[in-house]
C-alpha cells in the first residue's frame, strides 16, 4: 500500500543536495579541460516515469503540459478539448479512470523526490468531466477498411479495443451477455465510485463511432463460434472474469457462502438491496473493500424471510423489493486479510474510507474452517493469526478465534466463464496470449483484459490498445510489428511540427544532388534525439533544486461516517475546479521534455543557448544552441530541470 498522506506531509525525507554531490561521479560525463569540454548540448526526449508506470500508456506529461498552458493547441481548439484529445489517444475513459484508477503513475512520479506526487488522476477526472459537460465526441475514421472485427465482451478491454479499431477504420460488433455494456465498470464497481451517468456518457462516445452492439448475447449459446469466424475477419476475446472463487476451507461451499463478484453483480443489477445478520468478507484487495462498503451501505435486516436472504438474491433465485428492505439497520461487516492492513493490495484511500464507514478490518489473519448449523448454513468462521512466508500463509498456534457469520463473501480471485469455449481455456479459466495479444495457435483470434490475467482496469485498456494494433496488422496481412521497449503513447515532435505548420521540407536526392546535410538545411530536425521508446528518465537526471516545495491541490473528500452510511450512494470525492486543476498540473516537472523555464538561456555564460524565434517555436523546440559560441561548459545541462539537455554532441 502506498505511503499515507499524513506521512508524506509530516515525515518529509527529501534532501535537494547530499554530501559529495558537487563532484562529478562519471568520467564520461566529466571530460573537462578547465571550464570547457569537447562536448556540446543536444536535446533528448525521454519518457517520464509516470507514463512508463501507466499500464494504458497515456501521454500523461503531454496532457498535463496542455492543462498548465505550456503546450498550446493550434487553431480555435480550446485547451480543455486539446487535453481531452491527447488523453484519449490511449484511454477513452478519462472520467471513470480519474475516479477509480489506483494510479500507479503517481507512484512512479519523480515529484515524489521533492515532496509529493502530482495528483494525476484528479486532473484526468477534470479533463474527462469537462469533455462530458461540453458534449465532446470522437472524430469518425477518415475512411473505412471494409474489414469487420467481432469483440466478445463489452467491458473496459472490449470497448477500448472497439474505440481503437474504429479509429483505424475497421467495423466492430461488440457481443456482451449482460443487458448493458460496461463490464466490471458497471457490474463490478459500485455506482458511487463509477457514476452511471458518467459511465454511460463515456461508453456512448465510443458507440457513436459506429460500433454495432449485441447485448444479452452469449457466444456458444446465442451465436456459435463457427458463425463468428464466418461473419468476421478477426475475433477479440475480452470476456473478463465474472466467475468468483469461494474460500477454500471446509464448509466454504455452504449455501450462504458466495463470491464477491456475484455479490457486486447482484447489487449493481439492482436485485440486492440489503444483507442479513453479520457479514464476513475474505480478501484484502479492492473488490473486498467494495463488497464490505456496499454491505455497510445496504444495511441489514434482522428478521428476514428465507427467500430474501442475500445468498438467494445473489444466486438469482429471487430479488429484493422496497417493502422487504424498509426496516434496515446498520450491517455488522468484518473484512479479513492475510496481510497486515497497511500492506493490503487495496488502494490506501479505499481502506481509509471503509474504516471510517464502520467496516472492521482485521489483518494478518487466515480462515481455518467454518462452523455450520443443521441446515448446513455457516454460523461462524474459525480464524487464526498468521504469518506469510514466501507467499504462503501459516497459522500461529494458540491464536485461534471465531467470528459469527450469517453471510460469508470471498473476494480472493476470479476466473472466466469458459462454458462452450473449451478450445480456448488454458485449464485455469483464462485464455493464453502472446506478446502481441494473439491467441497462440488460433489464427485471427486475439485476447485482452482480465481473461488474460486479472489486473487493473487501466491494464485491460492498455492490452486492448496493443491488441487493436495487432489486429490492424493482421487485417492488412502484415507481420505484427515489434513492440518498443517503452510501450506507451509518446509525444511526437514531428507530429507537433506538422500540427503547427513547421514540419521539415521534403527531401529528394534527385533534386538536391549532394546528400551531405548541414545545420542550415531544413530537411530534418537538427540536434534532437528521440529516446522515448527506449528510455525512462529517472529523477537523478533532473535538476531538482529548481522545484520549490509546493503542496498538492487535492480533491475535496466527502466522507460518510458509520452512522450515516446506510443508503448513502453519493460520490466520495468532489472533482477539481478549473483553477485547481491548472494549479495541480503546474506541479508536473515535465520530465524528459522542455517546459520553457529559460534556465539554459539565463545561465549560459557564452550566450550560446537562445530562444527559438516565435515563428519557428513549438513544444520541444523552445531553445536552440549556437555551436559557434558553445565551449562545452555543461552549465545548460546542469541547470535543466527536466533533463532535456544532454552533453552528447561530439561523442
Amino acid at each position: 500500500m502506498a505511503t499515507s498522506s499524513d506521512e508524506m506531509n509530516t515525515k518529509l525525507t527529501f534532501r535537494k543536495y547530499k554530501d559529495g554531490e558537487h563532484k562529478w561521479t562519471s568520467m564520461s560525463a566529466q571530460i573537462f579541460e578547465a571550464d570547457h569540454s569537447h562536448k556540446c548540448p543536444t536535446y533528448v526526449h525521454r519518457t517520464p516515469p509516470c507514463q512508463g508506470s501507466c499500464p494504458s500508456g497515456e501521454d500523461i506529461r503531454g496532457w498535463l503540459d496542455i492543462v498548465r498552458g505550456i503546450e498550446k493547441p493550434s487553431g480555435d481548439m480550446t485547451w480543455q478539448e486539446y487535453a481531452f484529445r491527447r488523453s484519449t489517444d490511449a484511454n477513452p475513459f478519462p472520467s471513470i479512470m480519474g475516479r477509480v484508477c489506483p494510479a500507479p503513475c503517481e507512484d512512479g512520479c519523480n515529484r515524489n523526490e521533492v515532496e509529493d506526487h502530482v495528483g494525476i488522476n484528479s486532473v484526468e477526472q477534470f479533463i474527462g468531466d469537462s469533455a462530458l459537460a461540453s458534449n465532446l465526441t470522437f472524430a469518425m475514421p477518415a475512411q473505412e477498411s471494409g474489414k469487420r472485427v467481432a469483440i466478445i465482451g463489452g467491458g473496459p478491454a472490449g470497448l477500448a479495443a472497439a474505440y481503437q479499431l474504429r479509429r483505424k477504420g475497421h467495423g466492430c460488433t461488440v457481443f456482451d451477455d449482460h443487458a448493458e455494456l460496461g463490464g466490471f465498470m458497471r457490474y463490478g464497481i459500485p455506482g458511487y465510485r463509477t457514476p452511471r451517468d458518467v459511465l454511460d456518457g463515456e461508453i456512448g462516445r465510443i458507440i457513436n463511432l459506429g460500433v454495432e452492439v449485441k447485448t444479452n448475447t452469449k457466444v456458444g449459446r446465442d451465436i456459435s463460434l463457427e458463425q463468428l469466424e464466418k461473419d468476421y475477419d478477426a475475433v477479440l476475446w475480452a470476456i473478463g472474469t465474472h466467475s468468483g472463487k469461494l474460500v477454500p476451507i471446509e464448509g466454504g461451499d455452504a449455501p450462504n457462502s458466495i463470491s464477491g463478484i456475484a455479490f457486486l453483480a447482484a447489487f449493481n443489477e439492482g436485485r440486492l438491496q440489503a444483507v442479513s445478520g453479520k457479514v464476513i468478507v475474505i480478501g484484502g484487495g479492492d473488490t473486498s473493500i467494495d463488497v464490505a462498503s456496499v454491505a455497510r451501505r445496504l444495511g441489514s435486516i434482522t428478521n428476514i424471510n428465507e427467500k430474501d436472504r442475500p445468498e438467494n438474491v445473489v444466486l438469482g433465485h429471487t430479488a429484493h423489493d422496497v417493502a422487504s428492505t424498509a426496516a434496515r439497520e446498520g450491517a455488522d461487516v468484518t473484512l479479513t486479510s492475510l496481510f497486515p492492513v497497511e500492506s493490503m493490495t487495496a488502494a490506501e484511500h479505499e481502506v481509509r474510507d471503509a474504516l471510517h464507514e464502520g467496516v472492521d478490518i482485521k489483518g494478518n489473519v487466515m480462515p481455518l474452517n467454518t462452523i455450520k448449523n443443521d441446515q448446513g448454513r455457516v454460523t461462524a468462521v474459525r480464524f487464526a493469526k498468521c504469518e506469510v512466508k514466501d507467499g504462503k500463509p501459516t497459522p500461529i498456534d494458540g491464536t485461534e478465534f471465531e467470528l459469527e457469520c450469517d453471510l460469508l463473501v470471498s473476494a480472493i480471485g476470479q476466473r472466466g466463464n469458459m462454458e462452450g469455449l473449451d478450445g480456448f481455456d488454458n485449464g485455469y479459466g483464462f485464455i493464453d496470449a502472446d506478446k502481441s495479444y494473439q491467441v497462440p495457435g488460433k489464427a485471427g483470434h486475439f485476447v485482452a483484459g482480465d481473461i488474460v490475467r486479472p489486473h487493473l482496469l487501466t491494464t485491460a485498456i492498455g492490452q486492448a490498445s496493443i491488441a487493436a494494433d495487432s489486429i490492424d496488422h493482421y487485417l492488412k496481412q502484415e507481420d505484427v510489428a515489434k513492440r518498443p521497449k517503452v510501450d506507451v503513447h509518446h509525444f511526437s515532435l514531428l507530429h507537433k511540427l506538422h500540427e503547427t505548420g513547421l514540419e521539415p521540407e521534403s527531401f529528394r536526392a534527385a533534386d538536391n544532388g549532394d546528400l551531405r546535410g548541414t545545420s542550415d538545411s531544413n530537411w530534418a530536425v537538427h540536434n534532437y534525439e528521440d529516446r522515448s521508446r527506449h528510455e525512462i528518465i529517472p529523477a537523478t537526471k533532473l535538476f531538482l533544486g529548481h522545484f520549490p516545495y509546493t503542496p498538492r491541490v487535492k480533491r475535496k473528500e466527502l466522507p460518510v461516517d458509520s452512522n450515516q452510511v446506510i443508503g448513502s450512494f453519493r460520490e466520495r470525492m468532489e472533482g477539481l475546479s478549473e483553477e485547481a486543476a491548472v494549479a495541480e498540473a503546474k506541479r508536473c516537472m515535465s520530465c524528459g521534455m522542455c517546459f520553457e523555464c529559460d534556465n539554459c538561456v539565463i545561465f549560459c555564460p557564452q550566450e550560446a543557448v537562445k530562444r527559438t524565434p516565435k515563428d519557428k517555436s513549438t513544444m520541444g523546440r523552445y531553445v536552440y544552441t549556437d555551436y559557434d559560441r558553445c565551449v562545452g561548459c555543461h552549465i545548460c545541462a546542469d541547470v535543466c530541470p527536466t533533463g532535456y539537455i544532454d552533453m552528447g554532441l561530439g561523442e
